[in-house]
């Protein structure tokens, strides 16, 4: 075979997405574009909605967790357009005004969805909202959000433990500071957002910098955000205004972190992934790679709608093993799974630690990375907070699955590119919840 091979196939209910590399060499080439930032893509839609005026997003992200945050927003009577573009208008209905819907709210597999928008519906007095999501956003934890704002006054109802779904009476809520045990952009915009409609000063401080677009965002549209880089803190002024803006979505680090991977590992590779968002809170899977002497270089930088953008070209080398943990690991818990795959061709054994936060994602991407790297034959050792991954062998391919999980179905894909074989891997429609065009983009990269 001297082309590699890419199919998806159906049932009534998943997917299969099977690789099969070329049996003769074959390298990754070309240019790339990934779509808009996840995070990013969230927030525009929920300012623009509780902004008063007219917000226009351009590099919207169109995977099915924004789709689920324009759902809630409609539902509470903000007027966005339909996402058939990446250009959307937002029509803004002015903070304190979200409506109560008529049914419940259904964040579908969005943990962003459903965190920050509880910060927005539990400062809305007078109005009563439920939500939930689908069987693994269920299975998420939701007291790391409700338990600040039920310090600030919000009545909130959950299933025992802490799990949606979730009723929401809402309050005239008290501003307050909150030490955050843990380091997560999502507690710390659920509490921002909260206290836009609070009386004084909101304030979050946090063990480590989480990614900062909240702050950056409420900024342009208006708010008095105050952030203290020495108490890791930011702080929100209310009652704010907030104004509808211009937003251009930078292409999301995350997903580009695929093709960074899949260059460093193929050999004989070179991609250049272009427009990418590179602020310094999102940054740890460049920083991780170059700790692990990847070949990339950030060219054509620039601030596009206040977010430091870079076209990133990544070439193949011989990765060495490190050790990665403390301060880094929140500026890159969303790409550990294919940092993990990474790992498998380094030379030398990698520690990833105190990323116990894995954990509790789309799926528990601590055993489920070990369990399916394993079954593919990496040596891979499962720890409480992380992974030991020793590199240097090959991996064969073989049935694998996602666990509906969009990182993981992703990351086994590159994995599958230098396996032996032929992979499968089960439920591979999870890609389209943050990616709804990889494979078509890795057909693309792969001639």
């Amino acid at each position: 075979m001297t082309t590699t091979t890419i199919t998806l196939s159906n049932t009534e209910s998943h997917q299969f997405l099977t690789i099969q590399p070329a049996s003769s060499a074959f390298s990754l080439r070309g240019r790339v574009r990934v779509p808009g930032d996840k995070s990013i893509s969230h927030r525009s839609l929920m300012l623009g909605a509780i902004a008063t005026g007219t917000t226009e997003i351009s590099g919207l992200l169109l995977g099915e967790d924004p789709r689920s945050t324009a759902a809630c927003l409609t539902a509470m009577g903000a007027t966005i357009s339909p996402l058939n573009s990446d250009h959307v208008t937002v029509q803004g209905i002015g903070i304190g005004a979200l409506q109560e819907p008529k049914a419940v709210l259904d964040a579908g597999n969005s943990g962003t969805t459903m965190r920050l928008m509880l910060g927005l519906l539990a400062s809305h007095p007078d109005r009563f909202f439920t939500m939930t999501g689908d069987e693994s956003l269920r299975s998420r934890p939701m007291l790391r959000v409700i338990n600040p704002l039920q310090a600030m006054g919000a009545q909130i109802w959950h299933r025992s433990g802490g799990y949606a779904p979730l009723s929401i009476q809402g309050q005239l809520l008290k501003p307050m500071h909150y030490q955050s045990p843990i380091a997560s952009a999502q507690v710390k915009s659920c509490v921002l957002l909260a206290g836009l409609m609070a009386e004084g000063r909101t304030t979050v401080a946090e063990p480590a910098r989480s990614r900062d677009h909240s702050e950056r965002m409420l900024a342009a549209f208006g708010a008095e955000v105050i952030v203290d880089p020495e108490a890791k803190s930011a702080t929100v002024v209310g009652p704010a205004r907030l104004t509808g803006q211009t937003v251009v979505v930078p292409g999301d680090i995350s997903s580009a972190a695929f093709w960074m991977v899949a260059a460093a590992i193929v050999p004989d590779a070179e991609l250049v992934i272009e427009n990418v968002g590179v602020n310094p809170t999102r940054t740890g899977i460049l920083a991780a790679l170059q700790m692990m002497d990847a070949d990339i270089t950030l060219e054509n930088e620039r601030v596009v709608t206040g977010e430091p953008v870079a076209d990133i070209r990544v070439k193949s080398s011989q990765l060495k093993a490190c050790t990665i943990g403390g301060e880094i690991i929140p500026r890159l818990i969303d790409e550990i799974p294919v940092l993990a795959v990474a790992a498998v061709f380094a030379e030398g054994t990698t520690v990833i630690k105190d990323a116990a936060e894995l954990r509790v994602k789309e799926s528990d991407r601590i055993a489920v990375m070990a369990s399916e790297l394993g079954k593919m034959g990496a040596t891979i050792t499962e720890h409480t907070d992380g992974l030991e991954i020793t590199g240097g062998g090959t991996l064969t391919g073989t049935e694998v699955d996602s666990y509906t999980d969009h990182r993981i179905a992703m990351s086994l894909a590159i994995a599958a590119l230098t396996a032996k074989g032929t992979t499968t891997i089960h439920r591979a429609e999870a890609a389209s919840i943050s990616y709804p065009s990889f494979v078509a983009t890795l057909r693309s990269v792969c001639h």
